[in-house]
């Protein structure tokens, strides 16, 4: 892979240790996926927040790195982490895991990250331009910047994207250059799609059948922003996908139209939803009902605090959202409706991250097939609903 010479001296340690651990990372990247050469990108999002993720080990490189006296360069903006910063005792969490939570936390800000703590960091202001070479983690992220944003960047690791934002460069390849952003298969959507839910099953459904195939969808009808996340992050976990198109839809479906043309086509209907929807779902007793993966958007908690409106919830709801949605919410008193219900509204966290079995949970329903993926493969027991559907049964 080719260097200029101020790179070369970067990777020599001409601007410190930490730079030069970071780029020595990012060229063995590019040199594994025969990257022409690095090129710069204007943000990164970081994943690999959560201590249940991260471990010790984990926590010992992010703080060698501050030891090494690495900032970043760019605009960078942090995941989820595994707890509610502020009130994770009222979470359940154990004492231990947020002692090692907090020390993730200090480490990223020494390193001088927004401690953002979302899955959604373009519902806080972090909205790159079309086209915009960016290095973004977190695959329901990436998906969205990706395909609705039509910025560029790949399914980044954590440790990339640290690097990315500690040198400000990337390696050039994959979806990074314009002839691998094109559609492999159509994917036709033969129903009308009337909730969030439908779009999150169209997305698990599509990841299923094409793993990390590049689809261009027709038939999704007129999608709000909420279906659009909820759909590119359920495809991102059962299949990997990392863009898609959408006909009329996304900014690059009309230039991407023409690479349509003789591709395979896959149709999904009714009964596809519905087998997925009951494929995820089984009988249970007393679930938490969870909202948020990926986080709440303003328009969601107050679609949420409707429902509750001067009622009591019988069942366990929780909300999960970022600081600075929360903020928002609180002010037009979504928060207050919701709890005064007796819901729960958490930030900087979600089931998805969080330490549910030393929590003690053991079942959810939820309206996001990537939550019910991975608390599935946490040995959770879940069931899928709307959220009318759920926050209902809830109240009864």
């Amino acid at each position: 892979m080719y260097l200029t010479r101020d790179q070369e001296k970067m990777l020599e340690g001409e601007q410190g240790p930490g730079v030069a651990k970071a780029l020595k990372l990012l060229v063995s990247l590019g040199d594994v996926f025969e990257a022409e050469k690095l090129i710069p990108v204007v943000s990164a999002h970081i994943s690999g927040v959560s201590y249940k993720n991260l471990g010790e080990a984990g926590v010992e490189w992010l703080e060698d790195l501050v030891k090494l006296d690495a900032k970043i360069k760019i605009k960078s903006t942090l995941n989820p982490a595994g707890m509610d910063l502020k009130k994770w005792d009222k979470m359940g969490v154990p004492e231990d895991f947020a002692l090692g939570q907090l020390r993730v936390i200090k480490a990223f800000e020494s390193l001088g990250v927004e401690p953002t703590c979302t899955c959604t960091p373009y519902l806080v202001g972090h909205v790159p331009k079309f086209g915009s070479q960016i290095a973004w983690a977190e695959s329901s992220a990436v998906c969205y910047s990706n395909s609705v944003l039509g910025a560029r960047t790949n399914r980044e690791s954590g440790p990339t994207s640290i690097a990315s934002a500690i040198t400000g460069l990337t390696p050039l390849y994959e979806y990074r250059l314009e002839e691998n952003r094109r559609p492999k298969k159509v994917v036709e959507v033969k129903t009308e799609l009337t909730s969030r839910l439908d779009y999150s099953a169209v997305g698990y459904v599509t990841g299923k059948i094409l793993g990390t195939m590049v689809p261009y969808y027709k038939g999704l009808g007129k999608p709000d922003l909420e279906s659009l996340k909820t759909l590119g992050a359920a495809c991102a976990t059962s299949g990997g996908i990392a863009l898609w198109h959408g006909e009329g839809i996304t900014p690059e479906s009309k230039s991407m139209n023409q690479f349509t043309k003789g591709l395979e086509k896959i149709v999904i209907e009714e009964r596809d939803i519905y087998e997925a929807k009951e494929k995820m779902s089984c009988d249970i007793k007393d679930p938490i009902i969870c909202l948020g993966c990926p986080h709440c958007s303003l328009k969601e908690l107050n679609e949420a605090a409707k429902l509750v409106r001067n009622d009591k919830l019988k069942g366990k709801v929780m909300a999960f959202t970022s600081k600075g949605v929360y903020n928002e919410a609180e002010k037009l008193g979504f928060v207050k409706e919701i709890e005064d219900s007796g819901g729960f509204v958490y930030v900087d966290t979600c089931m998805v991250v969080a330490p549910l079995k030393e929590m003690g949970w053991k079942e959810i329903a939820t309206n996001s097939f990537k939550a019910a993926q991975y608390c599935t493969n946490m040995g959770i027991k879940t069931k899928m609903g709307t959220v009318n559907e759920l926050i209902t049964e809830a109240l009864k």
